[in-house]
């Protein structure tokens, strides 16, 4: 509890002890000629009134004074004061005594929500330890870091800026940022992002940004901008709150002066006006409603997932098309050897081949069969190489010829060989001057999660999932039927992915949400015109992710049936409050107008209803 919390907390124990004292004395008479005194007692009962009550006056009288008096401190202090004025005094404490029993409860449950958004702000690092070159190192201000600076990151130090690790091996720990608990293995070379923690041994680190720019910089702007992107939910309800309060009032006033006119009992009137003033205040939805989408957007950083505002929230639980992007986003973006063919010599005889005879390359394919092979490459065996443009290459390898490419090459050397139809690969076939040698699958692999996610999003109600991608048609097609994916489009340029998102948002239902997942830079004018933007943040690029309405800090796709989960849920704990808030409220207040339902009823109808609805909206925060 804050410092805040816990005064408020004393004053309504102390109040609520002496409220029980003057209830008994009121109750036993136990002094005659004092317990019996209307203004003796009017003044004692007064008391804990005040003790309880007094901020809520004189936030009345400031909204008065400022001509902003439609809240919920002026309806208390109109109802208590025509509850005192009638002589109902232990009711018009009780009112304001539950009533702070309420706004305390309320406050804590919003603290706690906010908490869980607010925990991120921890990730923000302190200071950095500057290397210079004469090996001292300096305790600097992380916004005062160049770019290439050297930084050393101790053992349980937060790394301070992004950067790539110059030395050192360690573990470190993503949970602030991605929501996974097991620590990652960093090692010379590696890239490292703002706001993770190191583990057990030092780390050298040359810093590739800013700190304005920084992973860690750009999360906490994210996180400040998202309370102030509404939900048409919570828009609505800012609404009728603003029309609603001023009515009930008006409506209260009605209700005290025009039936007496006509029938008398101007007491009984008032009585029921401040009854129903208690009885119409709004704070039970005005605050479960956001309280229910704060709550989901905290439940959602906790699972690495930022969300930048609880309207693009409140979008996700009506998602009915998800379009992807694919290098990157459905595969891992690293192409791999996958199959190794040989013919007339081993395996590993063959890979040392294609890899001494790629080895001047720098062509991605080159590069992966090079990591395949795994060892140093002596250059000394390798003589002249020759680039074929657009079959491949020539190369003499220990003092023989070696050609490595596509059926094309093959064909025009004229050796016989075995053509491999593999839609999914890209395909090295491996000869000398003489023969075949073998065959090379180098492909880019799908995620591990890639297709349990997708299973996940139709279970969810998606109802078509798409992919896009400037990738051969066979490709594309190949990595679909794997994952299970409705449509693909495939050899698409950047304004090509944007005209086929336009097509899809004209042809889908008016009341659901196209979402776009992707990671690179051509993906930001999609991700902009998407209804949910959604960058596989911690590898993604910088524009994918300012791009984006909803950052996923691991590249996790098994994250996307998750948000639409807590979105879902959000949405309808909202919801499920306004109704119940409504008809208890509307159903109170007729019977309270008509005499039926007096002052402790109007209790339950205020706070009664604002604590059950605020525990409701709590739930949201447990969302898995």
């Amino acid at each position: 509890m804050t410092p805040r919390q816990k005064k408020n907390l004393k004053n309504i124990l102390i109040a609520g002890a002496l409220y029980a004292v003057m209830v008994i004395l009121n109750h036993t008479n136990p002094v005659p000629g004092v317990t019996d005194n209307r203004i003796i007692m009017f003044l004692l009962f007064l008391v804990p009134y005040w003790i309880v009550g007094g901020s809520v006056v004189r936030k009345a009288f400031k909204g008065m004074k400022n001509k902003q008096m439609f809240d919920e401190s002026f309806l208390m202090f109109v109802a208590t004061i025509g509850a005192f004025a009638t002589g109902e005094y232990p009711e018009a404490v009780a009112v304001m005594l539950f009533y702070q029993v309420g706004e305390w409860f309320q406050d804590y449950a919003v603290s706690r929500s906010r908490q869980s958004i607010s925990d991120l702000m921890d990730i923000a690092p302190e200071s950095a330890n500057l290397l210079h070159d004469d090996g001292s190192v300096e305790d600097a201000n992380p916004e005062d870091v160049e770019i290439g600076s050297l930084l050393m990151v101790r053992p349980g130090e937060k790394i301070p800026l992004d950067g790539v690790v110059v030395e050192g091996d360690s573990m470190v720990n993503t949970a602030a940022l991605t929501g996974e608990s097991v620590p990652r293995g960093v090692h010379a070379g590696d890239d490292v992002i703002s706001g993770c923690i190191n583990g057990d041994y030092a780390l050298k680190i040359k810093t590739t940004k800013l700190y304005e720019d920084s992973t860690v910089a750009r999360i906490l702007e994210m996180v400040e901008e998202a309370a102030e992107k509404k939900s048409k939910t919570e828009k609505f309800i800012t609404r009728f709150a603003k029309y609603y309060t001023p009515i009930v009032v008006f409506g209260a006033i009605a209700l005290a002066l025009i039936p007496p006119i006509f029938v008398g009992h101007w007491m009984t009137f008032i009585y029921r006006a401040c009854t129903f003033l208690v009885i119409s205040c709004p704070c039970a939805i005005v605050v479960s409603v956001p309280l229910s989408f704060f709550g989901g957007i905290g439940a959602a950083s906790h699972q690495g997932i930022l969300v930048k505002g609880s309207n693009y929230l409140e979008l996700m639980a009506h998602a009915d098309t998800m379009v992807f992007d694919k290098t990157g986003t459905l595969t891992k973006g690293v192409f791999k050897v996958t199959d190794i063919r040989p013919n007339g010599l081993s395996s590993d005889e063959l890979l040392e081949q294609a890899a001494y005879a790629e080895s001047m390359s720098t062509h991605p394919i080159a590069l992966s069969i090079l990591d395949a092979y795994g060892k140093d490459i002596d250059q000394s065996r390798v003589g002249e190489v020759e680039n074929l443009s657009g079959r491949g290459l020539k190369a003499v390898v220990d003092g023989k010829i070696i050609y490595a490419g596509n059926a094309r090459l093959m064909q025009e050397i004229g050796v016989t060989f075995d053509e491999a139809h593999e839609a999914e690969a890209s395909v090295v076939y491996v000869a000398d001057e003489t023969k075949f040698l073998g065959t090379i699958l180098v492909a880019d692999e799908v995620k591990d999660d890639s297709a349990e996610a997708i299973r996940q999003l139709k279970e969810a109600g998606v109802r078509d999932v798409v992919m896009l991608t400037g990738d051969k048609k066979g490709v594309a097609e190949a990595v679909a039927d794997k994952l299970g994916i409705d449509h693909v489009y495939a050899e698409l340029l950047p304004a090509d992915k944007v005209a086929k998102v336009e097509e899809l948002l004209s042809n889908k239902p008016e009341d659901k949400t196209l979402s776009f997942a992707g990671d690179g830079i051509n993906d930001a004018p999609v991700l902009t015109r998407s209804d949910v933007g959604i960058a596989m943040g911690s590898m993604g690029s910088d524009a994918a992710i300012e791009a984006a309405d909803i950052v996923i800090m691991d590249d996790s796709l098994l994250r996307l049936p998750t948000v639409i989960r807590i979105a879902r849920k959000t949405v309808s704990i909202a919801k499920a409050n306004i109704i119940f808030a409504l008809f208890v409220k509307i159903l109170i207040l007729v019977l309270g107008a008509l005499g039926m339902a007096g002052m402790w009823a109007a209790v339950f109808a205020d706070v009664g209803v604002a604590v059950i609805c605020i525990l409701n909206a709590m739930r949201a925060l447990s969302a898995k």
